[in-house]
């Protein structure tokens, strides 16, 4: 989950075309026919005949060579790579079992933590509830789940709250370059852990988490709408305090119990155009 410094700027081929630019996205149906012809079907899309349509309901977001829609909602698809916040639903003699809002739980095998764990003894490690960051390692065809707890950034979650937004909004939540959720954290003094399931650990003050969730779920709610990310900068000043200030320590338990802790995980991928849900004008508020 690295932040996206991908430029804003890019280049269409010779012959490619696209909707001419508009300050307001179109919003497209799923089955509806896409203009662009020359542009290949990308993400939310597919193609037939020839033609291009919408496979979900989003905003039209040609970004050449692809034709894609950024979707409005819609239940987090795992991808090998993506990193997500997970909770342990049962703990069994060599796995855990984890609830990550995919369409099936995904089994954490004991060879995927760094502890050395021996059999039946997951319950010491992890129980029923706990939040982990995990990394989805594989896909199988048969619908299997891989994740691991091996890696930078993962580990188990202590303390806080979790607060789930649609996937479709984490690139809000992110902001270009991660200024979003920085400005968030710069605010209220919460830290914060984003998974790209549409989980987002919260941790801190009782007020720090109280903002922050009022904050994330204006996000949930308008993250279509310009202007966006001046109304939360309006709601965190109106109800900024003194006291506030950024996050001391990281919220991650080391996988190692007698290691350093560590840092937040690093920030999903963000596409200008995805950062800037709503509209081109947007983006200039990132």
């Amino acid at each position: 989950m690295s932040q996206g410094h991908r430029s804003g700027h890019r280049h269409r081929g010779r012959g490619e075309t696209s909707p001419p630019p508009s300050r307001e996205r179109t919003l497209v149906l799923p089955g509806e026919e896409l203009p662009g012809q020359g542009l290949k079907p990308g993400a939310g899309t597919y193609r037939v005949g020839g033609k291009v349509y919408a496979s979900v309901l989003g905003l039209l977001a040609p970004k050449p060579p692809f034709l894609t829609v950024i979707p409005l909602s819609g239940r987090y698809i795992p991808k090998a790579g993506d990193t997500v916040i997970g909770v342990v639903t049962d703990c069994q003699t060599t796995f855990w079992l984890l609830d990550i809002a995919a369409p099936r739980w995904a089994p954490l095998h004991v060879t995927g933590s760094p502890w050395k764990v021996e059999v039946g003894e997951t319950d010491q490690y992890l129980r029923v509830g706990d939040a982990v960051v995990v990394r989805v390692e594989s896909l199988e065809a048969t619908g299997r789940i891989g994740v691991t707890m091996l890696g930078d950034g993962l580990g188990k979650l202590e303390g806080g709250t979790i607060v789930s937004v649609s996937p479709a909004r984490i690139p809000r939540v992110v902001g270009r370059n991660g200024s979003m959720v920085g400005s968030i954290t710069a605010h209220t003094g919460a830290e914060i852990a984003v998974g790209q399931n549409g989980r987002i650990w919260v941790g801190g003050s009782p007020e720090a988490i109280h903002r922050t969730r009022e904050a994330l779920r204006m996000i949930d709610e308008q993250g279509q709408h310009r202007g966006l990310t001046a109304r939360v900068e309006s709601y965190l000043t109106s109800t900024d305090r003194a006291g506030d200030r950024g996050p001391e320590r990281a919220p991650i338990e080391s996988a190692h119990r007698d290691a350093i802790p560590h840092e937040l995980p690093p920030l999903p991928d963000v596409s200008p155009d995805e950062a800037d849900g709503a509209g081109p004008d947007d983006s200039a508020e990132y």
